[in-house]
């Protein structure tokens, strides 16, 4: 084997290869990167993959092939040797028991993994249809800060995937809230529909991973997900098991409602939420005659307030309380200009929205393309 590289192309590649390699293996083989070169009619193929005992990565790049071949390298090591090469032309080869790396005088050398010990790439699933990369990556972002942290409970660390005709449904819990995003997407077939559970930390990593332009391929069977894009595929292990459904918990009946500017009730979290002990709560009380909101944090001496305008319905006045970290995480997966906000009162279900969705949207989160997210109220325990 042997073929030439841009610096740059060759680091991304194995970059992107590289982020499912298990960082310690008892298996030594599935830390390697397979390099597979071939000719073609431009110049030729490098295509680089790596494999996990939960995912798989693939990717095809343009490269000068002067002899094809495969061969199997450290794939961490070979990342290191990436980053610190000179930029400009890189040169690789197999050289006997050696895979050797050279640009700009400067040279590096790996030695070769057994190949005959290296497992099969997954194949992709059933490709279901397509989904605008942006949109997907940001749905994605949406719901996972919402996903849980425990791996005891490894259903609530995954994201469902939904599909439904021409919708798709992103939604995940960790038991005190829960985010569901629906957006449009394009389905191969009609009637399309799909209820999977993918890991919110890997599902997370691909679609940042996938690119901002285009569309990316959807693909399902019963044990994995994948994912297409521009050169790349990956596949990942489905979880078992599901989240609880979402829908009665989203129906809230004769809430009050209240709309404030998003940015400034950001920074407003985040100015009081200093003196916020732990998860002390931040309480925010909606005054209907004064048009404000008032948040409050701390105890005793050590106490912060900041007041802003807001509009309220439905109620003269409505004190709530939130847990600070999950109520900067619900703000911070909005981008609009201001929010609205559906209150219940102290210790009952919150529900945070864009304040631009058509008052007419579905308040359980199943129309084309919204955002949903649930927390749950604390008592006020301010002195």
């Amino acid at each position: 084997m042997e073929f030439r590289i841009e610096r740059s192309a060759l680091t991304e590649a194995v970059s992107w290869a590289a982020r499912v390699l298990p960082v310690r293996s008892p298996v030594p083989v599935l830390g390697g990167l397979l390099l597979d070169t071939e000719t073609g009619s431009g110049e030729g193929l490098l295509r680089i993959s790596g494999l996990d005992y939960e995912a798989s990565a693939r990717i095809d790049v343009e490269a000068g092939v002067l002899r094809p071949g495969k061969v199997l390298v450290m794939g961490r090591r070979l990342l290191d040797i990436c980053k610190v090469l000179p930029e400009g032309p890189v040169e690789c080869a197999v050289e006997g028991s050696r895979f050797t790396v050279s640009g700009d005088g400067a040279r590096f050398g790996l030695s070769v993994l057994p190949l005959d010990d290296y497992p099969a790439l997954p194949a992709l699933p059933q490709v279901r249809g397509a989904v605008d990369a942006e949109l997907f990556a940001a749905a994605v972002a949406d719901v996972a800060v919402a996903a849980g942290r425990d791996d005891t409970l490894p259903a609530l660390t995954g994201i469902r995937l939904g599909l439904d005709g021409d919708t798709m449904t992103l939604a995940a819990t960790d038991r005190y809230r829960y985010a569901v995003r629906t957006l449009p997407w394009k389905a191969t077939a009609p009637g399309e529909s799909a209820d999977v559970l993918v890991s919110a930390r890997r599902l997370t990593e691909i679609a940042r991973s996938l690119g901002r332009s285009g569309l990316v391929s959807v693909a399902l069977d019963a044990g994995s997900a994948g994912f297409e894009h521009a050169g790349m595929r990956t596949t990942v292990r489905l979880l078992e098991g599901r989240l609880p459904r979402h829908e009665k918990l989203f129906a809230m009946e004769g809430p009050s409602v209240a709309v404030v500017d998003r940015a400034r009730l950001t920074e407003a979290v985040k100015r009081v939420s200093v003196v916020a002990d732990g998860d002390s709560p931040i309480q925010m009380t909606f005054s209907r005659a004064d048009a404000s909101v008032t948040l409050r944090a701390g105890y005793e001496d050590d106490v912060a307030s900041q007041r802003l305008p807001a509009a309220l319905e439905g109620a003269e006045e409505l004190t709530v309380a939130f847990n600070p970290g999950y109520l900067a995480d619900a703000l911070a997966s909005f981008a609009g200009p201001s929010l609205r906000l559906l209150l219940l009162g102290a210790g009952q279900r919150a529900m945070i929205t864009d304040a631009a969705e058509p008052d007419g949207a579905p308040a359980d989160g199943t129309g084309p393309d919204t955002h949903r997210h649930l927390l749950m109220s604390v008592k006020p325990q301010l002195a």
